[in-house]
This record gives C-alpha cells, sequence and structure tokens, in this order.
C-alpha cells in the first residue's frame, strides 16, 4: 500500500506564507527602529558636544566625541568636530592629527579643509591656509566661512584688495554679515581707508550680539569695539 501524501490546502500554504513574512518583516522593522533609535542618539550626542564647546566644558565635550567615534570610527564628520574643538581649548597637535584623518576618510569634506586651514593660519602658515580654503570653496562655493577666513588670511599677507572681494562675495550669501561688516571693515582700517572702515564698524554692530561670553560673536564685538574707538579717538590723525 502506497503511502498517500497529504497536500496543504491553499488557504494553508496561504497562511504559512503570511506568517513567514509577517515574522520577516516584523525583524525588519525592529532592526529598523533599532537603527532609527541609534541615529537619534548619535545626534543627541553630537547637539550635547557642541553646546558643551560653546560653553566651553571642552573636556566633556571632546568625551561625547570619543564615544561617537568608537561606535563610527570612519564617520569623518567626528573626526572633524572634535578636531575643532581640540583647536579651540588650544591642543592643536591633537587637533590637526583629527583634521587629516577626517580628509583620509572623506577627501570631499569642505569644512575639514576649512578647520584645517584655520590650523595652518594660526600657525602661521598662510600660504598652505590659502590653499585649504581654496579647496573648500572649490567644493562648497556658498561655504561662508571659508570665504570670511580667505579674506582674513589675504589681508594678513598685506593682499588688502582681493580680501575686500571675498568680504563681498560672502555678504551675498546673506549669513554671518556682522562678522563680515567686521573684518571687511578691518580690512579698510588697515589700508588706510578709514571713513569705510567707521561705516563698516558701525553695521557690524548693529549685528553683533552683546552680553554673555560665549554667545558666538561677543568677543568679536568687544574687539570691533576696541577698532572704532581707535579710529574716533581724539589722538587719531585725520
Amino acid at each position: 500500500m502506497s503511502n498517500i501524501s497529504s497536500l496543504a490546502s491553499g488557504d494553508q500554504q496561504n497562511n504559512v506564507y503570511k506568517l513567514v513574512i509577517n515574522d520577516t518583516l516584523g525583524n525588519q522593522e525592529h532592526r529598523a527602529n533599532g537603527r532609527e533609535k541609534l541615529a537619534l542618539e548619535d545626534s543627541y550626542l553630537r547637539s550635547c558636544a557642541l553646546k558643551l564647546a560653546q560653553k566651553g566644558d571642552y573636556a566633556e565635550a571632546i568625551a561625547l566625541l570619543n564615544q561617537l567615534i568608537h561606535r563610527h570610527p570612519q564617520n569623518a564628520v567626528d573626526y572633524n568636530n572634535r578636531g575643532l574643538i581640540y583647536f579651540q581649548s588650544g591642543e592643536t597637535q591633537k587637533a590637526i592629527v583629527d583634521y587629516n584623518t577626517a580628509l583620509q576618510i572623506n577627501p570631499s569634506l569642505a569644512s575639514a579643509y576649512n578647520n584645517r586651514a584655520n590650523y595652518y593660519a594660526a600657525c602661521g602658515e598662510l600660504v598652505a591656509a590659502i590653499a585649504d580654503y581654496d579647496r573648500a570653496i572649490d567644493l562648497k562655493p556658498s561655504h561662508v566661512r571659508a570665504w570670511i577666513n580667505r579674506g582674513i588670511t589675504l589681508r594678513d599677507l598685506g593682499q588688502y584688495e582681493e580680501a575686500i572681494e571675498n568680504f563681498e562675495v560672502a555678504l551675498l550669501f546673506g549669513q554671518l554679515e556682522g562678522h563680515i561688516w567686521a573684518e571687511r571693515g578691518r580690512t579698510y582700517h588697515l589700508w588706510g581707508d578709514w571713513n569705510c572702515a567707521i561705516a563698516d564698524y558701525r553695521r557690524a554692530l548693529t549685528l553683533l550680539p552683546s552680553g554673555k561670553r560665549y554667545v558666538p560673536g561677543c568677543r568679536l564685538r568687544l574687539q570691533l569695539e576696541n577698532w572704532l574707538n581707535e579710529l574716533l579717538s581724539p589722538q587719531h590723525p585725520e
């Protein structure tokens, strides 16, 4: 007597299929939720690190970025951000290592070129700084900070006309206008055009914040007030 094979009915087959699919979708959804939660945690850590750095809590900020780099060792942004905080805290050699690592991972990261250029400028390597600002602007033509920083470095090189051109381009993007007016005014000041300098300084003062030490722009405002007082003092030559 031959064995009779039992065939599952169509409904039975469909039920099995649905159970498998539902189980698979459930796992996928669980994994997706896990990834989303981790991404939110990463975003929160980056935000906290930025806020801590702005308050001058550099060690705490770096500790958070260390966690992020441990989780994501190939994330160029985290190396770049940690490098920036090292730079702000005075640990410049650690900063340049992080900037170089960020650019090895992502050679198209404009902000890392801008930050590395700031390091070179601080070290007096102005030609190297200009080269990195150029690269940042080539990669991201709307990188306002790179335009401003390149203008400042050109001014330090005595190339006042080229510096003014950089600040005027930066103004087109409608960002950081207080900083731009201040730096353009300083360029006119050093170039000897005191009327234009005073006008730019006064424009900048209407835009730069005053008050808390760690509010971005406050230190520039204090510097700007000193520059303006220097020009308006009775002892200043006409």
